[in-house]
């Protein structure tokens, strides 16, 4: 396996365990009788949460894009 491969594995399963942990935080805050919230808080929440998951991917896709896209050349 190339290091630049290697190197991705390592961080992305690092960084995704990190964040499926720190989902697992946030979902404990849905604990009525720890936590006063709205409807308009969990609304915001999972806003910003949804967009920046979706930016994320975006990233990703336009990359994968980029990798198949060839130059025209003469």
């Amino acid at each position: 396996m190339s290091q630049s491969r290697e190197n991705f594995v390592r961080l992305a399963e690092a960084r995704t365990t990190r964040l499926l942990k720190d989902i697992d935080l946030l979902s404990n805050l849905s604990n009525r009788s720890n936590y006063t919230f709205t409807e308009e808080d969990v609304n915001k929440i999972f806003r910003a949460v949804q967009k920046k998951l979706r930016e994320t991917e975006a990233k990703f896709r336009t990359s994968i894009k980029q990798l198949h896209h060839q130059d025209f050349k003469l």
